[in-house]
């Protein structure tokens, strides 16, 4: 029974800490001109102060201070389907809306010191969402087969990222930046639903997961200028491993600590100025989903919950920007993102490789103030998974993430 009680408890944690750390619920949602072209070139554009989310060197190409501050809107869709008894082939039901929808804010403030220092802080979310596929939990099949109720269940996750950077020119092609994010990290999971007995059906509450905590990590960048239309941008964010302090519950047994390893993110980016009114920008991020091999607890023991063999993933993006006239600015983008969970997928983790297509567009309202907009449609793959229910042995099903994401930013120049 101890081991029985182990399985579930890493089960269940695993599913509350990797939630949205998985590809499908990383958030691209840093700026509505990144959603607008895909996060194209976002490293090293630098036409607002956003670009402070991918590469702080690139604040060395402003000689002004800027503000930028908006809000997305991310609508994510995931649908779990044909949930079925891997022996019997007995149907456990559907859930066609098993996310939630964010709303996601974004500050960045840009402060050239001179012509060799910027300094600029920011706050944004890299990940955050939620699944709820609680109604399947009560499903007993024939009154006697109980649902997977140590893999269903509703999980909520979310992050945000507080970082202070600073940049320096080093001469007129070449300049570097570094910062410091202060992560702060939340989630909840509830784990449980109804099991036959002799009596009936009862209600058994298998964990309840409340946690919170804060990391430190980091972020390098350079910015290498041919000229003043063609430069290149690198950056490497480095991620801690994530500590959330809580209490998980399972059984009279009650561990506090929750220990996460993230993903490092590395990336490059290109901008050229073609005309006057036509730019091309294109990205490449590797994100080291190999790094995530264990969740641990701590407190009162250490333990590991549960191994993985993610792959590390890349996504690609491509994107353009057309100046039509003084007030508006029109770009558009698309992207390839690969999935990351290979051999070990999970009903609550409905990762597949995504295409976006993205629209968005400046409105100046004056020299100083202007208006972002941006508008994604991200697409999944249909995936036939097979999960191992404690419970009840294995359990198909199939599932699919999309997601739209809408934004809005307000920018000023000082």
């Amino acid at each position: 029974m101890k081991n029985f009680n182990k399985t579930l408890l890493a089960i269940a944690v695993t599913l509350a800490s990797t939630q949205a750390m998985a590809a499908g619920f990383q958030l691209n949602s840093q700026s509505a001109t990144g959603i607008g072209r895909a996060f194209a070139g976002d490293a090293v554009i630098a036409d607002n102060a956003s670009v402070l989310s991918r590469n702080p060197a690139a604040m060395a190409l402003f000689d002004e201070k800027q503000l930028s501050m908006g809000l997305t809107y991310a609508d994510v869709q995931v649908q779990v389907s044909d949930v079925t008894h891997g022996n019997s082939g007995a149907n456990y039901g559907s859930v066609d809306d098993a996310a939630e929808a964010k709303i996601i804010p974004n500050f960045y403030y840009v402060s050239p010191i001179n012509d060799k220092f910027a300094y600029g802080v920011a706050m944004f979310s890299n990940f955050g969402t939620g699944t709820d596929t609680t109604e399947l939990s009560n499903n007993i099949i024939g009154g006697a087969l109980p649902a997977p109720i140590d893999l269903l269940g509703k999980t909520e996750v979310t992050t945000i990222n507080f970082n202070l950077s600073a940049s320096y020119r080093i001469n007129e092609h070449f300049s570097v930046g570094a910062g410091i994010d202060v992560i702060y990290g939340q989630g909840t999971l509830t784990r449980g639903g109804s099991v036959p007995t002799q009596e009936g059906p009862v209600h058994m509450d298998l964990v309840d997961v409340d946690a919170d905590g804060i990391s430190f990590g980091g972020i390098v960048g350079a910015v290498y200028e041919i000229n003043d239309d063609n430069r290149f941008g690198i950056s490497y964010r480095f991620s801690p491993e994530f500590s959330a302090d809580g209490t998980v519950n399972y059984g009279g047994t009650d561990f506090e600590e929750i220990n996460i390893p993230l993903p490092d993110i590395f990336q490059v980016a290109g901008f050229h100025q073609l005309t006057d009114k036509f730019a091309v920008h294109y990205t490449a991020q590797l994100t080291t989903w190999g790094d995530f091999d264990e969740i641990s607890v701590s407190d009162p023991v250490d333990a590991q919950l549960k191994h993985y063999a993610w792959d590390d993933s890349w996504l690609f993006s491509v994107g353009g920007t057309y100046t039509l006239n003084e007030s508006w600015t029109l770009r558009a983008g698309y992207m390839h993102d690969q999935g990351v969970v290979g051999e070990l997928s999970s009903i609550s983790i409905p990762d597949s490789n995504r295409n976006w297509y993205t629209a968005g567009a400046t409105y100046n309202l004056s020299k100083q103030t202007s208006l972002d907009f941006g508008l994604a449609f991200v697409r999944g793959e249909d995936v036939s998974l097979t999960e191992i229910s404690a419970i009840v042995g294995d359990v198909h099903a199939m599932t699919r993430s999309d997601a739209t994401y809408y934004s809005m930013q307000y920018n000023y120049k000082f």
